[in-house]
């Protein structure tokens, strides 16, 4: 449950904070009252203090693997997904983490399409990523974490869900 203080000063400035709003990825913010946003410039206008709102963790009806105490579903702040010990935490002044250390990291889902890769004629998969965008890729792809790049058949086309009937971008992304 979250709770939001009437009287929350901002650290910056000292003035009231304003209400709690939403991007339109749905994230949630609190800003600075004397502040705003110009989305013509992309810039803050007055003070630029803004207080990001953390879901709370979505209760599992799992178990953890290592303490057997229930898993969360908790989204970082940059919207990853993860399940984690309900146990485990995190200490800010000790800079360590406390009570069960274990977190699994969901990643996406990919599922067989009929149809063949454009540049090399392998089969063709649906991904969707953890925070649930979506992209045809060739079967092939893959991504070395290590050194960094893409491995395999470089055919990427994204999936835009807010172009209408055309529900694809205009090119394929080789990289």
């Amino acid at each position: 449950m979250l709770i939001i203080m009437q009287d929350e000063k901002c650290p910056k400035c000292g003035a009231q904070l304003g209400e709690v709003t939403e991007t339109s990825t749905g994230k949630k913010l609190q800003r600075c009252s004397t502040g705003s946003w110009n989305s013509e410039t992309r810039k803050s206008e007055g003070c630029d203090y803004v207080k990001w709102i953390q879901p709370e963790p979505e209760e599992l009806d799992e178990k953890c693997p290592k303490c057997g105490a229930n898993l969360v579903l908790q989204t970082t702040r940059f919207g990853k997904k993860m399940k984690k010990c309900s146990t485990g935490g995190w200490d800010k002044e000790a800079r360590k983490a406390t009570g069960c250390d274990y977190v699994e990291w969901l990643g996406g889902t990919t599922e067989a399409l009929d149809g063949k890769c454009p540049i090399c004629g392998e089969g063709l998969v649906l991904y969707t990523t953890s925070t649930g965008k979506k992209m045809e890729k060739c079967s092939t792809g893959g991504w070395d974490r290590e050194a960094k790049k893409a491995t395999g058949c470089t055919y990427v086309k994204w999936l835009n869900d807010n172009k209408g009937s055309d529900n694809f971008f205009d090119e394929p992304m080789p990289f």
